[in-house]
């Protein structure tokens, strides 16, 4: 069976560009791993790929929906495996790449056949304070309690939605994953420390220059939901809040570049935590480099899984 290329690691390291790099040079299609880009009007704090790439190399699952929509890993991986089955039965090969790591986990450590999202109830749960959340959650699931990150809001919410709906505390569904259907050939991206900082600030600054303000303005005109995506959005939510009165511009920007290095550092926490994971440094490099590497890689992984070599 024909692998996929899985390529992870934190925002701002230059995965799309490596990503469509390795693309072109063996014919394959990008599916994105992004949470965020999936939803429309979100381009530039996203920072989606521009138009001329799009064009080049087909991508999938950007700019598909509504911002005020919902779509969650469960969807995501039903798409995922719909889309790399389509891509290989056109004879081509397969890139998964982003950062969302509830998005990645469930391609490499499943999913359990858990109930679906219940919005009203999301709804509720998303009025409660960390600290609420957290004190319910170790009540009625321990085990759950002591694995998730104390400030992770959305896997806090989902554990304690399992257990409202089900009965069943999430912990005891651990093991009971469906695998992805398809080999994963895993490759992280790193930086140096102060080299992805300096990308993160560069490419903030980037962003408010190509009109991050007026795009944030246009979806705040539209009375997004303060429970949709886009509001609890990196750039868009520090924006949102100097709208409200809340901040000063100097102030959000500044927040916009802490709170990315923040989600930059608990991304590569988590992506670290992941098995089998080949890491190329992409330090001082250029795209073109790293991709050649994870080409290298990705045909000897492959060969090792007795599979067609790219």
């Amino acid at each position: 069976m024909r692998s996929v290329l899985l390529l992870i690691g934190p925002t701002a390291v230059g995965k799309s560009a490596i990503a469509v790099e390795v693309a072109e040079r063996v014919g394959a299609e990008i599916i994105s791993a992004d949470a965020r880009a999936i939803f429309r009007g979100l381009e530039i704090g996203t920072d989606r790929p521009p138009p001329q790439i799009l064009s080049r190399v087909p991508h999938h699952l950007i700019g598909a929906l509504n911002p005020a929509e919902r779509y969650d890993a469960a969807a995501f991986r039903a798409d995922c495996e719909r889309l790399v089955a389509e891509i290989h039965a056109r004879g081509r090969r397969t890139i998964v790449v982003g950062g969302s790591t509830l998005y990645v986990r469930a391609l490499t450590r499943g999913l359990f056949p858990g109930p679906a999202a219940d919005p009203h109830l999301r709804e509720e749960l998303a009025h409660r304070s960390l600290a609420a959340l957290r004190e319910e959650l170790a009540q009625v699931d321990p085990p759950s309690a002591a694995r998730i990150h104390p400030a992770d809001r959305v896997r806090l919410i989902r554990a304690l939605e399992v257990v409202r709906l089900t009965g069943r505390p999430l912990s005891s569904s651990w093991g009971e994953e469906q695998p992805f259907p398809f080999p994963l050939v895993k490759i992280g991206i790193a930086l140096d420390r102060g080299e992805l900082h300096r990308r993160i600030e560069a490419r903030v600054s980037r962003m408010l220059a190509a009109g991050l303000i007026e795009e944030a303005r246009r979806l705040w005109e539209r009375g997004i939901p303060p429970n949709a995506p886009a509001a609890r959005t990196i750039g868009y939510r520090e924006l949102f809040a100097y709208f409200r009165g809340e901040l000063d511009l100097g102030e959000a920007e500044r927040k916009i570049v802490r709170n990315t290095k923040t989600y930059a550092r608990r991304q590569l926490a988590f992506f670290r935590a992941e098995a089998d994971v080949h890491w190329l440094d992409g330090t001082g490099r250029t795209a073109a480099e790293v991709a050649e590497e994870a080409i290298a890689h990705w045909r000897a992984a492959e060969a090792s899984l007795e599979s067609i070599p790219c």
